[in-house]
């Protein structure tokens, strides 16, 4: 390697992390100078949106994951996890384990794309008992807990058991947390006829939120049309009302006084008794961005107008791990895909601009629209300034989700499994996973990133 040669570390491979990677191989994919890496804990991108159809079996598991390497063009792949990331060495450090040698990348430019985790807030209980719908393996834990329940309740001949067996709670009434709650009572409606002792009464779906509505982000009525549709549904929608606990049977719940939020009102406390919840409720930085060296608010890292860390230069972060106040409302930006992807090619063209002395540019985010499935062949979209609802809605999802996918083969994939779901039932397999113990992290081994 030349040692003029500039090189470039991308951090994480979620939309955000791929977006910019994406942009930075157009901008420099005839210059031998500039060396771009990525690296990422999985060597693929999940499609999130479409994890709640993955977790009621509409989709297949494998449909929605695209293959970074088949993606890329020019950049240098690492799959690896980040153990520490030193911007004053500008180094970043990649755990080793005993099948896997630890590694230091040296870089001259960095993009922090970590992304974010499930954010409990300090509920461990919860954090130990609940499901969530993060990763693809947290929608397949989900399908087959669902069935699972279903196999039990099925041969259930004490009542409350059997109720509470059939009680799924879903915390939280964002997209992630609506999208879920639609699915999991489709899949629960289509597979009930192979159940002949479960009543369509049996079933329980509970959507609880904290705030005083559903799908914030989306205009009013878009939000009570979306609430009186999963009502209609069967789901159950229980506002400004947060969870205190779950210890695996039973959810104790509050509901929030929102004149006096420190007040607790013993009267309002209650419990439902479910075997079954999904937790969708919030989100946080990874543990890796809240121990580093850069300078962060709520975990998350601040960035100046142009996404750069300020006592960094060359350091930029994007995504949910950046700290980006929305002009308009003061507030931080919503942790979606569209933000992330908006971001990450800004700092692209700014990091290029800053390799070839041209002047930066700032960030400034106007939303395409939003949308959201809500059951059976209906949804709600904010789209062109005009809100839509019902099977129109659905059909723009649809048609828009499709496109966004990167690669041509798992569109069709796709494509194909929702053409099936017309077509035929859902399957009812509950595919059995033995869970291995983590591996065991060890030091860096040597730097076999910078031989000359």
């Amino acid at each position: 390697m030349a040692k003029n040669k500039k090189k470039i570390v991308i951090l994480g491979g979620g939309f955000a992390g791929l977006e910019c990677t994406k942009k930075l191989e157009e901008h420099f994919q005839n210059d031998p100078e500039i060396e771009i890496v990525l690296v990422s804990e999985d060597n693929f991108l999940l499609f999130t949106p479409m994890l709640p159809q993955v977790a009621s079996g509409m989709i297949e598991t494998r449909h929605i994951v695209m293959p970074i390497r088949t993606i890329i063009k020019k950049a240098i792949f690492y799959e690896g996890r980040i153990k520490n990331i030193d911007p004053y060495g500008k180094i970043v450090n990649l755990w080793g384990s005993r099948n896997k040698r630890g590694i230091s990348l040296h870089y001259d430019f960095l993009v922090v794309a970590l992304g974010s985790e499930t954010n409990f807030f300090g509920m461990s209980d919860l954090e130990k008992n609940a499901y969530q719908m993060k990763t693809l393996n947290d929608a397949v834990l989900v399908r087959n807990r669902i069935i699972d329940m279903l196999e039990q309740a099925e041969n259930e001949t004490d009542p409350i058991l059997k109720k509470s067996l059939l009680t799924f709670v879903i915390v939280g009434g964002g997209f992630a947390g609506i999208e879920t709650a639609g699915e999991i009572m489709d899949l629960l409606l289509d597979v009930r006829k192979y159940y002949p002792n479960i009543e369509r009464e049996d079933i329980r779906v509970t959507v609880l939120e904290a705030l005083p509505n559903i799908l914030p982000g989306f205009s009013e009525s878009l939000a009570k049309f979306a609430q009186e549709k999963l009502t209609e549904h069967g789901i159950e929608i229980k506002l400004q009302t947060a969870v205190t606990s779950f210890d695996g049977d039973e959810v104790m719940i509050k509901k929030l006084d929102t004149e006096n939020k420190d007040a607790v009102d013993d009267s309002k406390i209650s419990s439902i008794q479910s075997k079954t919840v999904i937790w969708t409720a919030g989100v946080t930085p990874v543990n890796t961005i809240k121990r580093s060296l850069f300078k962060t608010d709520k975990g998350k890292i601040i960035v100046d107008d142009y996404l750069e860390v300020a006592e960094f230069p060359g350091v930029f972060a994007v995504g949910d791990c950046a700290l980006f106040l929305d002009p308009k409302t003061n507030r931080p930006f919503a942790p979606t895909a569209q933000i992330a992807e908006a971001q990450a090619k800004v700092a692209a063209n700014n990091l290029h601009a800053m390799i070839k002395n041209k002047e930066k540019t700032k960030f400034s985010y106007e939303s395409k629209g939003q949308m959201a499935i809500i059951g059976k062949r209906t949804g709600i979209a904010s789209f062109l300034g005009m809100n839509i609802h019902g099977l129109l809605a659905w059909i723009l999802w649809r048609n828009v989700y499709l496109s966004k996918i990167p690669t041509w083969d798992k569109r069709f994939r796709v494509f194909l499994d929702w053409a099936a779901d017309m077509l035929f039932d859902r399957d009812i397999s509950r595919l059995k996973f033995m869970r291995r113990e983590p591996e065991k992290e060890y030091q860096v081994l040597d730097e076999v990133d910078d031989v000359w």
